[in-house]
């Protein structure tokens, strides 16, 4: 009996190590997991990510924390190896079947903590141009410029070029214009730079520049490339203003914006 206790005792205390250090490593995890996780909620917060969003993020780093504390633990009794090969076989199956949402779910994350643009912003990504309306895990919705409202996976967002036009502080805008054969092109391009200068919005820099590009059937046509500053106008509006503006300058100068002129020859039979 005394010999059966010695043993059960010298077992316990040989156990023992293995046990404090398994309970540490689990203390020590959950306390990491916890820290992350707020330090997570607080910086997409600070980026004005969905709240929702934010604790499902945060939820996923605390319990991957936690379970790689649990499997630390473990290993002080007994090795995990099989058991990880076979959690392993059993992720990269079900990450096989689902490698699609998957793709887009790390996407997502990966928009939301980058954020290389925000709900309201006017962006062109994948071949759409418009406003964002949602931006979520798998998907980000877009309302375009014709009034449609497309849903692009986040993994086409990631994997194609971004542009925000909301936070570009300037933006170049682009009018052509076509005058008559016998108009006096240096007055039409005084005409046109006096006009732009009118448009709400309007930046002498960068210098705004007129160029008389081709040979038209029925007129010269000339390209107007101005900047405008985005927090006072927008594209359309800036457009809009512009033209009008040249439209009346060159017609208050006398100089003409002619319409196509066809000439026809008809040749007699007899």
């Amino acid at each position: 009996m005394e010999t059966y206790l010695n043993d059960w005792i010298a077992k316990l205390l040989a156990f023992l190590p293995n046990l404090l250090t398994a309970v540490l490593i689990l203390v020590a995890s959950i306390w990491l997991a916890r820290l992350l996780g707020n330090a997570l909620i607080r910086v997409l917060k600070r980026r004005n990510a969905d709240p929702e969003v934010t604790l499902l993020l945060a939820q996923i780093t605390r319990w991957g924390i936690i379970a790689a504390g649990v499997i630390t633990a473990l290993q002080r009794f007994f090795d995990v190896t099989a058991f990880l090969a076979g959690l392993g076989i059993m992720g990269f199956t079900i990450g096989f079947a689902l490698q699609d949402i998957m793709q887009n779910f790390v996407a997502g994350t990966i928009l939301l903590i980058q954020q290389p643009f925000n709900v309201g912003d006017a962006i062109e990504v994948a071949g759409y141009g418009g406003t964002v309306l949602a931006i979520n895990l798998r998907t980000t919705e877009m309302r375009t410029w014709d009034g449609r409202v497309v849903i692009i996976p986040n993994a086409e967002v990631l994997s194609n070029v971004i542009t925000n036009y909301t936070r570009a502080e300037r933006r170049r805008i682009k009018v052509p214009v076509g005058v008559a054969y016998d108009a006096d092109l240096d007055a039409a391009r005084e005409a046109i730079l006096e006009a732009i200068r009118t448009v709400p919005g309007y930046l002498p820099e960068p210098a705004p520049v007129v160029v008389s590009d081709t040979f038209g059937d029925s007129a010269i046509n000339l390209t107007t490339y101005f900047w405008i500053d985005t927090s006072k106008t927008g594209l359309f509006d800036a457009t809009d203003t512009a033209v009008r503006a040249i439209k009346a300058e060159l017609d208050r100068r006398g100089i003409d914006i002619p319409f196509p002129i066809r000439t026809v020859y008809l040749h007699s039979q007899t």
